[in-house]
């Protein structure tokens, strides 16, 4: 990636990002909000009405808020609009896919964005730079491990930066309500497992995934969380896939289908009757996703998968 074609990108576009070196008199100029983030505060002068949502799922938290962005990360390989089937139907107008881990800021700069959302990512400084010069950019709030950050902390974030505090509130209040009508499995442990080019892992606290299970009530496994030194996902050996057994033990293949993991007669004989392989790609995606219109889709759909699996009736 060339830096002088950002330089020429961004000179182009300098007056639909709002570049302007003096005050402004402009009404809208009143309503600007301050966002703090782990690179520092970050203004966001008007509200903004062209969006590009970079981090994991922030596409699906502008949308819940009613903000299409004009370009999406397709972090799950949704193709399409780039976002869960719970969400596509809230674009009217097809947004431009972008890359996910790599960026290439040239497109990005190419859709004249006013704010940037990258709020869950691998927490990188360089990027969030390169980002902030095309416009404002969100980054994850202070503290978070990468791609740590939270379905309620990524709300808060981007419902600030859109100018919609009080409908964000009303989404955490909702999906909070939600998991308090869902916590039926206190007492119990789980692990949440995962299946990609022939190895296994598992999720820890600071995941979504994990953290889902601990909001529904599920307790985790000590031996597991030891296992992590800062990230979110830990490498689980053929040997030790006892590390694995819980009282709920719920796996998904990552690409590909579920057929590695039904058939597998080591994971079955180490998981024991706990067992659940989550073979619905879309309630995989949803689980996965982190936002609060997939998890609010995991929580009906998952549920009761758990549940049954538990012999709970």
């Amino acid at each position: 990636m060339r830096l002088r074609s950002i330089v020429v990108l961004l000179a182009l576009f300098a007056t639909a990002c709002g570049g302007g070196g003096t005050e402004s008199s402009d009404p809208a100029a009143a309503q600007a909000v301050t966002v703090d983030t782990r690179f520092g505060p970050v203004t966001v002068e008007r509200p903004p009405t062209r969006v590009v949502a970079l981090g994991w799922s922030d596409a699906e938290a502008a949308l819940a808020l009613g903000v299409q962005p004009v370009g999406v990360s397709d972090w799950l390989a949704f193709g399409g609009k780039g976002v869960g089937p719970w969400a596509e139907g809230l674009f009217t107008t097809a947004p431009t896919l972008l890359g996910t881990t790599e960026v290439d800021y040239e497109a990005v700069a190419a859709l004249k964005p006013d704010l940037i959302l990258n709020t869950r990512s691998d927490n990188d400084e360089k990027k969030h730079e390169t980002l902030s010069k095309i416009a404002p950019t969100i980054g994850a709030p202070k503290d978070v491990i990468p791609y740590g950050t939270t379905w309620r902390q990524q709300v808060e974030m981007v419902a600030k930066a859109l100018g919609k505090v009080d409908e964000g509130n009303k989404i955490i209040s909702d999906l909070d309500a939600k998991f308090a009508a869902n916590k039926k499995f206190e007492g119990r442990t789980a692990v949440v497992g995962a299946y990609f080019d022939g190895k296994f892992g598992a999720y820890v606290s600071g995941d979504s995934r994990a953290d889902f299970m601990k909001a529904i009530g599920f307790g985790v496994k000590k031996e597991v969380e030891d296992l992590a030194a800062g990230t979110f996902y830990v490498d689980i050996s053929t040997e030790r896939l006892d590390l694995l057994r819980a009282d709920l033990t719920a796996v998904f293949p990552i690409g590909g289908d579920a057929s590695a993991l039904t058939g597998n007669q080591l994971l079955k004989q180490a998981a024991g009757d706990g067992l659940v392989v989550m073979e619905d790609k879309t309630l995989v995606n949803a689980f996965s996703s982190g936002s609060s219109l997939g998890t609010a889709y995991a929580l009906d759909h998952a549920v009761p998968l758990f549940a049954s699996t538990l012999k709970m009736g």
